[in-house]
């Protein structure tokens, strides 16, 4: 298994199941990496501050961002030096695996030629680099059911086709199946679809069917659920990670191919299929699932199961109802987790709308977890920003990740731009705001910026004279003002008023000359082209 970067909401699972009072070596197994790392992490939280007889509500995200922040190692080629050594007697490792040796005994031949490195890194070195597959599957024996109401093994089975109205055809219906491991009490939700959103819409039918929450699911290898199938390490999707964390269970997936893990539901397959599906018509997938809890609850449930001789659902109420966990309040929204890259308009794109993000991390890529409500952007496990949600098509801007010069702009803000119009004095300010005195004032902002751009290239107070010269009488124009700026005429007395002038002019003030009447050019043109006379 190659390097990879630990999600900040695998580390929080860490974490919390160190709280929890698990040892280092079960929390390394649940969270798929080394027992070293998980003390790394451990540590880190502690010295900032965790508590682990305090609450999980320590396990803030400005907590995580300092854990990750203090044990992210520095591996520029995604591996370490154990692997770097093994690379270099890798034609010797492919020899030995081809003669059946144990990888414990490589190893050993291995530490003779003065090369050491950990157990699990050499075995996942001949898995990877020589097709080691070690020994083939032996016997199996029959796992006691152990403690009521803690495990629940569930498995996604294939039913039949069932008409879907939305689509206008008969499609493939699945049905993911809930097995008690103590009671075999049972619940069926059908889907059309394994995605994500379909698994926790059916724990949440589940957990309402139980009226409480198992305390270990045991699933198999479904994508939505696990990332990266492992016999001994699975690694979950940061998805249902999450999930399970706001339910309060764990999650102990199946071996690949391997139904011996999760016996009590495989059982069960055939059972749902041939007694609940087959011969039945169901109008739509509404129908189905209702006469599926019906099923569940009135026929699965109170037939004498073969195995425990017993009715299920009567040992599930006098067993393990008690057992189980809180059942949940309020609905689960799923949220949305994906990659993406801050753009150079200082925005990243989730769930098609737009969010801001510091200038700092443009061209960057940055994680995003967007919920019914809230969107959060993470990078290298530090919170960097939180924005309330919006529809698609949306946009939700801080001022304060876009460049001072380009907010006001940015978001129409015309109050901002007023002020920064006033700080260049105050007729600067009111000539502004005379110039934004319009129906659509933002069609006018550019107008604004003009000004902004002359009082910046003249100074403050030849601009301030200006539009005080102009606002006197009453000429609201950039263009007047940038040429009393260019001239330096800004200082020159205001003319008279026109009724003052006429007093003192003659009647015509042009000359006559002008007044003549000349002919047309097409008149000329007929003339033969004579010159123009005056009548």
């Amino acid at each position: 298994m190659a390097y990879r970067e630990v999600a900040v909401i695998e580390v929080r699972e860490m974490l919390r199941a160190w709280m929890a009072g698990k040892g280092l070596r079960r929390v390394a197994e649940q969270a798929g990496v080394d027992r070293k790392t998980v003390r790394r992490y451990t540590d880190a939280a502690v010295a900032a501050g965790l508590d682990r007889d305090g609450g999980e509500d320590q396990l803030t995200d400005e907590l995580i961002g300092q854990v990750v922040a203090g044990v992210r190692p520095d591996r520029p080629a995604g591996r370490g030096s154990a692997w770097e050594s093994l690379e270099t007697e890798r034609e010797q490792i492919v020899e030995w695996v081809g003669k059946d040796l144990t990888v414990v005994k490589i190893g050993e031949l291995l530490a003779r030629q003065g090369v050491v490195v950990p157990h699990r890194t050499l075995h996942r070195f001949c898995v990877e680099r020589t097709g080691y597959r070690g020994r083939g599957a032996g016997d199996t024996v029959r796992v006691a059911d152990g403690t009521p109401g803690v495990e629940c093994q569930i498995d996604f089975a294939k039913m039949g086709l069932l008409y879907d109205p939305s689509a206008g055809r008969r499609r493939v219906v699945h049905a993911l199946i809930f097995t008690a491991v103590f009671s075999r009490h049972m619940f069926v939700w059908l889907t059309f679809a394994q995605t994500l959103e379909a698994v926790v819409a059916g724990c949440e039918a589940a957990w309402r069917h139980f009226d409480g929450v198992f305390r270990v699911l045991i699933p198999d290898n479904a994508s939505a659920m696990v990332a990266k199938a492992d016999a001994v390490n699975p690694q979950f999707t940061v998805g249902w990670l999450e999930y399970a964390q706001a339910r309060g269970f764990v999650t102990d997936a199946a071996r690949v191919r391997s139904p011996q893990d999760k016996p009590r539901v495989e059982r069960t397959v055939q059972y749902v299929r041939g007694n609940f599906f087959a011969g039945e018509t169901f109008v739509d997938l509404a129908d189905a699932q209702a006469r599926a809890e019906t099923w569940c609850r009135d026929k699965a449930g109170l037939r004498i199961h073969g195995t425990i001789h017993a009715r299920p659902a009567e040992v599930f109420a006098e067993h393990e109802a008690t057992a189980l966990l809180p059942a949940p309040e309020t609905p689960y929204e799923v949220p949305i987790y994906v990659e993406v890259k801050v753009h150079r308009d200082y925005h990243v794109q989730v769930g098609k709308a737009l969010y801001s993000a510091p200038k700092a991390y443009i061209g960057q890529q940055v994680q995003a977890r967007a919920d019914a409500e809230l969107v959060k952007l993470f990078h290298r496990g530090q919170l960097i920003k939180t924005h309330p949600r919006q529809r698609p098509g949306g946009r939700c801007t801080d001022p304060e990740d876009l460049p001072a010069e380009k907010t006001a702009y940015a978001l129409r803000d015309l109050q901002r731009l007023t002020r920064a119009a006033a700080a260049h004095g105050e007729n600067v300010g009111i000539y502004a705001e005379r110039l934004l005195d319009d129906k659509l004032p933002w069609t006018r902002m550019r107008q604004v910026y003009r000004l902004l751009g002359l009082a910046k290239r003249y100074g403050s107070g030849p601009a301030d004279t200006a539009c005080g010269k102009a606002l006197d009488i009453d000429v609201i124009s950039v263009t007047k003002i940038a040429s009393m700026l260019e001239h330096a005429t800004e200082n020159t007395p205001t003319p008279a008023p026109a009724a003052a002038r006429a007093a003192t002019q003659a009647r015509f003030a042009r000359d006559p000359r002008e007044f003549r009447r000349v002919k047309p050019y097409w008149m000329k043109v007929i003339d033969g082209g004579g010159e123009a006379t005056t009548r």
